[in-house]
This record gives C-alpha cells, structure tokens and sequence, in this order.
C-alpha cells in the first residue's frame, strides 16, 4: 500500500502555507511562506502535473500493472486539493497580511480601488516606464497562428469592440514582469506608503493601449508549459516509452495549465481553452494576480519584522589555525549548515587551489552558485597547474544555464570537465584533494548532503563530512576515476566498495541489510529500531522493507520533509511507524539513516533520499559515520528533531497532518535548539 506521491507533494506545499498563516512567524517571513508555495506550485504544474495527466490517460490495464497509486480520478482530487488551497492562500494574505500590513503603515494596492491622489501618478509610471515594454497582439479564432503565450509570463485577455460595432475582440496584452518591477513604490497618502502591482498599472491604462475602442474587460492569465522530462529517472523501458509517446500527443505548445482569475466569463475561459487547445483538466481558477511568488520582492520594498539573525558558528579548531587540511590531519570534522559557517567548505577548496603540495582535486557539481567561489576556485588551481577534474550535471533542473555557463568557464581554464550520460546522472555531493609532500599522497575528502553551493548553504540544512579516513578517500577515488569512463554500472561490475553506500552498486543492499539486522534483534528479544530522516520517500521495495519491519516488531521513526508515499499506523502493515514533518525557517535537506540503539547503532549520511530515481538511476553516495564525536552530533541532531513540538506535524493514517503537541511540557523548536545545542559544543 502506497499513498500517491504527488497528492503527498501537495500536502508537504499546504504545511509551507501554513507558515504562512502562523502569528508567531515574523510578517515579512509569512510573506516569504506565501511567495515559496506559489513557486513550489508553479514547478509541480511545469514538472509532475504533465506526466499526471500522461499516466491517467494510459489504458487501465497499463496504470493497475504500475501505477497502483493513480487512476483517472486523481487528476481530479489534484484540482480539488489545489483550489481549496489557493482559497486559503487567498484568505491568508487578504485578511491576515495585508491588514497587518497596513497597520504597519504600508498598502499594497490588491484588487481594491486606487485613490484618486494615484491616479494620475500611475498614468505617468504607465507612459514614461511601461507601455515600451507593452506587446499587445490581436487573437483570431486559431490564436496559435497570431500568439503564442510564453511559459510563467503574465498577461492580459483584453476584450474590446469597436465604437459602433457589436462584435466582440479579444486582444493579449503582455505584463512585462519579468523586466520591469513587479511592485511600484507610490506617494504616501495620510501618513501610509503605497505599493502597486504592475498588473494594475496596466490594467488602469489599458485604455491607452486600445484608442478608439470600447474596453468590455480585461482579466488576468498565465500559462504553465511542461518542464523538460527527464522519464528515465522516473520509469524504463516499455512503459517510458508509452508515457513519452501521450506526452509527445499533445500539438507543440499546449500549456500544462491554464491559470485564470476568477470572475473571468465562462464565453472567454472558452475562446482561450478553445484557442490554445486546452483540455478541462488543465484548467484552473486563480486569484487576480498570478506569479505571487514574486511577494518575496516585497521585503525589500518595506520595513517590518524577519526572523532574528544568526551568527553562523565556527569550529573552535578553525578559529586556532588558518589551514584547513593541518586540522584534518588531526581529526574528522563534521559541519551541519546552516548553523556552522560554509567558511570552513570554501576554506577547504581556497587553500587547494593555491597549496603547492596538492596535485589533484575532484568534485561533482550539481547546482552551484550563480557566482560561485568553489567553482572559482577550481579555475584557480587549474591554472595554478594542478589536476582539476569535475563533474558536472548539465540537467539540473532549471539550473541548467547557470551550469553550462560554469562548465564553459572551467573548461577554458584547463579543468577536465565530465558531463554525465543518462545512465549516471550524478546526484552525490563528493570531493576529494590529493597532496604530495614529495614522499606520499594523501587523501582528503568532504561527503555532504547538500550541493556546493555557498547561497543554499544560509538557508538549507545540510551536513558535512571533511575526513582522511583512507577507507573512505580509497573508495571516493574508485568512484571518481570509474565516473571518468562514462560507463553506466552493471549488476555484476567488479567494483566493490565495503565502506561507501553507493546507488546502482551496493546501496540498497546494503540499507536492506541493516533494515534485516534490526527485524533479527526483535525475533531474539531485543528492541529493534529505524531512524531515518530525509526529503522524499518514495522508493516501493524499500517502503516495503520498511512495512517488514514494522509488522516484525521494528519501531521504525521517520522524518520526511516533502513526499511520502508510506502509510503510517495501519495495522497489520505499519503500526509502530511514526512519519513527522518539519517546516521552519530553514528548509530541512539533510539524509541522515540510523539503524539500532545506544553505542552500537550505525548511523550513515549522504546524497540519497528513498525515491526511485535516486536509488536506481542516479550516483549516490553516503557514508557511514565512526567517528565518535561526529556520531554523537548525528544522533542528538536527530533526536532534537523528533523531539520538536513547534513545528512539526504528524501524518496520520489517512495522511492528514497533524499539529504535535507539546501536551503541557516547554514547547521545543528543534532548529532553534539545534543552534543552541552546536553552540555549546562549538
């Protein structure tokens, strides 16, 4: 028994709104909340929702062999689940934010009537800084022939006629958004600052754009088009191809949605739908203004509480000495942003790049910074003559530019860069510094459970390995040299790795292992446990290992951020599993495994949430953690976290979420006690 992945997704998007409505999160964060679930929401129509569509219209025989968890009717609770959503994303920020905005002294104009002090000062904006961005394009009855709507870009359906004529017109009119502020500062009026979409502006002038015509309205849309699919990570062979085939059906350029205001006529929803050849199912009712993930803008328009700061902390080592590589020499440090400083990370990689004794250095890149230091580092090394190899994931969902534009940078600097192929899409987040001090090589790694990626460092939380250990630098070489032949692996490859969990090798086997161990301390007496946090658990086989556990006895603890397609506390099938959820001011992004109790538990880390893709058709890599300190950070970082009765919920049975209480006891804020908790120990 498995729950759909996508209406879990959806879930996981509703407990980010809730953020949203909480009264005890600063107002400008609340407004972040209401910006990241309309841009979480935007990636599902661009990315799952087309491949949605695709399953449900395969034949029923070909959906109950391998879709278990869709049928044609999930389309449909899809739609239902999404619009009784953006009702509460309506009702959040119209009756919470923007009162207490005002009360604050600022008022963004929303679908209310602009003063008469504006009027004239918007006209001027409209004519002076926006009608040359405007673009309006008179539709026929094959709109497709005239225009073709961009995807995520706003527009206006204008309709108009001709003074002295009946027949009705329908014009688009582009909001230019994506090169002209979405907000405009206006004059203060009675002591009040005032913000306007440029939505309106337009709208208010649309007039200007049309002289000689009667305007019979004007309505917002926007459409969603599909994202490049990448069906190899996510299904093989026959079935892939059918899928590609439905995908491949639909005429060049139909939107995956069609997002239109409410109060739009049902005659214009059909003139558009008939126009651009959308079907019912990609249809949906919005509010006035779409894009609404461009609310984060508003923080920097006005003044208002955030969320205190932070002072990242330093490892006390780091603060004593000024090189890197002499503290590991020492020991092992473990790193868990974004309470610990990415300092250390880019120290690691700054001093390689300059260190005369280091003679190579390999990394894999899978979304790095729009103006990356680690990546300029690497240039720096190759041209300082030494090795530099990385390898680089050109497919990385919506980041794919940003990496080609790096990748072109390295290569002209002398790094030898490898592109992955299908078969070995690089997901692992390794690194690995090779020194020579005339005699030996020596080995330094970092293994993370986050990209190198010093801006998603502040807000992502990850953790970080730096090591010597030779067992595990032996293996992370093995790996890179073998990623160098751009061969897929197979079954039967003779590398072997005893330390490193790596996907398509040994890392599920290795998991199904220890999830056994576990099921056998339970048949001897003994109690059995399974801790396990990530982001998406979705992987079938190992779901059901994880329902063998529970019905032998296991209490199996999990923490999943986004999806979660295992059904907790079904009897007979998954009773003594606990699911939690934890949304807060940072996103939670670690992996973290930990299988037994006390001294003699094994706790693992690295790259691989519990999905398909990641387990199948990715390289993963994680690492088990023996270094005692270390192993003790992980544990209680854990443990902090299953102990949070601020911001995390239960999914019930039903996968409902539920708010967990604190039941009368001091309520715990697992990433504030996170903070405090390293603090002490740094």
């Amino acid at each position: 028994m498995q729950y759909n992945r996508d209406l879990s997704w959806l879930g996981f998007n509703h407990r980010v709104l809730k953020e949203a409505s909480c009264t005890e999160v600063p107002l400008l964060e609340r407004i972040k909340f209401l910006s990241i679930f309309s841009s979480n929401l935007d990636e599902f129509f661009r990315v799952r929702y087309p491949a949605v569509l695709a399953i449900a219209r395969l034949s029923a025989k070909t959906r109950k062999k391998h879709f278990e968890d869709v049928d044609k009717e999930l389309t449909e609770q899809i739609q239902i689940m999404i619009e009784h959503q953006l009702e509460e994303f309506g009702k959040i920020l119209s009756h919470d934010i923007l009162p207490e905005l005002n009360s604050s002294g600022t008022v963004l104009y929303y679908d209310t009537e602009i003063l008469a002090e504006h009027k004239d000062e918007i006209r001027e904006i409209f004519l002076s800084r926006v009608l040359s961005f405007i673009q309006p394009v008179l539709l026929n009855n094959d709109a497709r022939d005239s225009f073709l709507p961009e995807n995520n870009k706003l527009y206006l359906i204008v309709v108009l006629r001709k003074k002295g004529d009946e027949n009705l017109l329908h014009s688009i009119v582009n909001i230019p958004s994506d090169r002209l502020p979405r907000f405009f500062n206006l004059s203060p009026v009675d002591n009040k600052d005032y913000i306007i979409f440029i939505d309106d502006i337009i709208r208010e002038n649309v007039q200007f754009i049309f002289p000689g015509f009667e305007i019979v309205g004007s309505y917002n849309i926007k459409f969603n088009r599909d994202a490049e699919l990448n069906l190899a990570d996510e299904y093989s062979g026959d079935l892939q191809k059918k899928i590609e085939r439905k995908l491949k059906k639909r005429d060049y350029g139909p939107p995956s949605r069609f997002l239109f205001e409410r109060g739009m006529p049902n005659n214009i929803q059909l003139f558009v739908a008939t126009a651009y050849n959308i079907r019912h199912e990609e249809m949906f009712v919005g509010g006035r203004y779409h894009n609404l993930r461009d609310l984060s803008l508003l923080a920097d328009l006005v003044k208002g509480p955030t969320y205190s700061q932070q002072k990242p902390l330093v490892l006390p080592a780091l603060r004593s000495y000024a090189d890197v590589f002499n503290i590991l020499d020492e020991k092992e440090l473990l790193l868990h942003m974004p309470y610990d400083s990415y300092n250390t990370i880019l120290a690691f990689f700054n001093q390689a790049a300059i260190d005369p004794d280091v003679t190579e250095i390999y990394i894999t890149l899978y979304r790095v910074a729009a103006d990356s230091h680690i990546v300029n580092a690497l240039i720096s090394a190759a041209k300082n003559g030494k090795k530099v190899t990385a390898f680089i994931e050109l497919k990385a969902r919506f980041d794919e530019a940003n990496n080609i534009f790096w990748s072109k940078q390295m290569k002209a600097a002398g790094v030898k860069i490898i592109y992955s192929i299908p078969e070995i899409k690089v997901h692992s987040k390794i690194a690995l510094v090779v020194k020579n001090d005339g005699l030996n090589d020596k080995a330094y790694s970092i293994l993370s459970t986050g990209n190198f990626n010093e801006s998603t460092a502040r807000f992502y939380t990850d953790h970080a390995l730096l090591t010597t250990d030779p067992m595990i630098n032996s293996e992370l070489l093995m790996l890179f040299h073998f990623l160098q032949g751009r061969q897929p692996p197979r079954e039967n490859h003779t590398l072997k790795f005893n330390t490193l969990y790596v996907s398509q090798f040994n890392m599920v086997e290795r998991f199904e292992k220890l999830i056994e161990k576990e099921i056998k301390k339970v048949k001897k007496g003994e109690p059995g446990l399974v801790r396990i946090k990530l982001n998406n658990l979705e992987e079938p086989y190992m779901i059901d290992q994880l329902y063998n556990a529970s019905n032998a006895g296991v209490k199996v603890e999990l923490i999943a951020r986004s999806i979660c397609c295992l059904v907790p506390g079904v009897k007979g099938q998954s009773e003594n599993i606990t699911v939690k959820r934890i949304v807060d001011r940072y996103l939670e992004h670690t992996r973290l495994f930990i299988f037994g109790t006390g001294e003699q538990a094994t706790v693992v880390m690295g790259s691989a949430d519990w999905m398909t893709r990641n387990l199948r058709h990715r390289i993963e890599v994680c690492a088990p953690i023996l270094h005692e300190e270390c192993r003790k950070q992980l544990l209680d970082y854990f443990e902090i976290q299953w102990k949070d009765t601020d911001k995390s919920v239960y999914l019930t049975p039903e996968m409902k979420q539920v708010t967990v209480s604190a039941d009368g006891a001091e309520t715990i804020n697992a990433q504030q006690a996170i903070y405090q908790y390293l603090k002490q120990r740094r």
